[in-house]
């Protein structure tokens, strides 16, 4: 689906998942998020790969990694789950430990990674986010328009599915205009690829997304803060210019781990379309030339 890229099929428990790879190096496991397909870093995957060795795939009920269906509060696509999953998928391509580029959902399925698998994440980058517990709380505080899929999609099943699946393609096009900071920043040709991959089979995994988000990853980010649990390797953290509720994003995850660094890149919410060579600058940056 990316140009250059190799692609197998591996199973890992209940999840069929259909990785590709390429390049050389020391690996970078990218993840993408709502409502798109690992196809998001087609401007930054070729490019990285020249150095690092890239791993790119779909969340688990996104695109082509299909999966059972979640339980009624998102189980089985928990973020720690899912995380779970996704190092068990790298080591089987052989890589033992490596870093992980999460954008949105991805995001918060790389930063538990890091949480829960220190042993395994060198490095760690989190796109157009902050951590659920406090996006929660600040949702309450009069953002929650902007951020409607964190409550509509979260709704019991399947009001959510039903409802979005009737009107999939309005839904997908409304998204993917109305967050960039321009309204054609997504190519027409990425538009229809996330249309494909938009429909009644892959939505239900979306909504059991927000689901666990609501019921179960909020309450996991409130006991490790509880419990004084920190990121410990390197974080890289950007955000859009034009998205102004990010704009405290370093302080925020300078609460989580011990060194956080990076800063806004001129676009809205899709980075890796809207800003891909300011990006890929900054991930060489980050990344270096490891072993």
């Amino acid at each position: 689906m990316i140009e250059g890229f190799e692609y197998t099929k591996v199973e890992v428990g209940p999840t069929a998942y259909r990785p590709g790879v390429a390049g050389e190096g020391s690996p970078v496991l990218l993840l993408h998020g709502f409502p798109q397909t690992h196809y998001c870093w087609h401007r930054v995957a070729p490019g990285l790969a020249e150095t690092h060795a890239v791993v790119v795939c779909d969340l688990k009920g996104y695109g082509e990694s299909r999966s059972v269906p979640g339980g009624p509060l998102g189980e089985g696509y928990s973020n720690r789950e899912r995380a779970a999953e996704f190092v068990e998928l790298v080591a089987r391509l052989g890589f033992e430990r490596f870093s992980v580029i999460g954008h949105d959902r991805g995001g918060r399925v790389a930063y538990r990674m890091a949480l829960d698998h220190p042993d395994v994440v060198d490095r760690l980058g989190v796109f157009n986010i902050v951590p659920t517990s406090e996006q929660f709380a600040r949702m309450a505080k009069g953002a929650a328009l902007e951020y409607w899929p964190w409550f509509f999609l979260a709704q019991p099943p399947p009001f959510a599915e039903r409802v979005i699946s009737a009107s999939a393609e309005y839904v997908l096009r409304d998204i993917l205009e109305s967050w960039p900071a321009s309204p054609d920043a997504i190519s027409p040709e990425a538009t229809e690829h996330y249309l494909r991959g938009f429909t009644a089979e892959t939505i239900p995994g979306m909504c059991a997304d927000y689901r666990a988000s609501f019921h179960i990853d909020r309450q996991m980010d409130a006991e490790d803060r509880d419990a004084g649990r920190r990121i410990g390797c390197p974080v890289l953290v950007h955000w859009g210019s034009e998205e102004g509720a990010l704009s405290d994003s370093l302080e925020v995850w300078g609460r989580w781990a011990d060194s956080v660094e990076g800063g806004p890149l001129p676009s809205g919410h899709f980075i890796p379309e809207e800003a891909p060579g300011e990006l890929l600058a900054s991930l060489r940056e980050f990344l270096g030339a490891q072993p």
